[in-house]
């Protein structure tokens, strides 16, 4: 039961982080509405990943009977996160702008792409 609430939370932040995202990426950086929608990125993607960690793995090997490969881009994204925050706040927009690429592109799109990989919960969901 816990383990389906959690999944709900997490396709409750993820979803909208993966349309911001997107929307982030080819609008004008650096406006009011980038810098909003920007943070409100940010937390989808740091709550996402919290929610996340306390889901065991259902694929694959386990450590300690719990975290999974998967979880690896958990970690990235509270790693990722702070230091494009950090680097956009002493104007390092460079760094801030490739910590957020490779956000998405790791965090979002390969994730994606492996949660309908047979046995995840997402492919089974969706195909049975």
């Amino acid at each position: 039961m816990l383990y389906e609430q959690l999944s709900q939370i997490h396709l409750w932040t993820i979803l909208p982080a993966l349309a911001l995202g997107a929307v982030l990426l080819v609008m004008t950086k650096g406006t009011p509405a980038h810098r909003l929608l920007g943070a409100a990125y940010m937390v989808l993607m740091v709550v996402t990943s919290l929610v996340t960690l306390f889901m065991p793995a259902r694929v694959g090997p386990a450590l300690f009977g719990h975290f999974g490969l998967i979880h690896i881009f958990s970690v990235s994204v509270l790693i990722s996160v702070p230091r494009a925050l950090f680097a956009v706040r002493r104007g390092d927009i460079a760094r801030h702008k490739t910590e957020m690429r490779s956000l998405y592109l790791y965090g979002m799109l390969i994730a994606f792409v492996l949660a309908f990989m047979p046995g995840r919960t997402l492919n089974h969901f969706l195909f049975g």
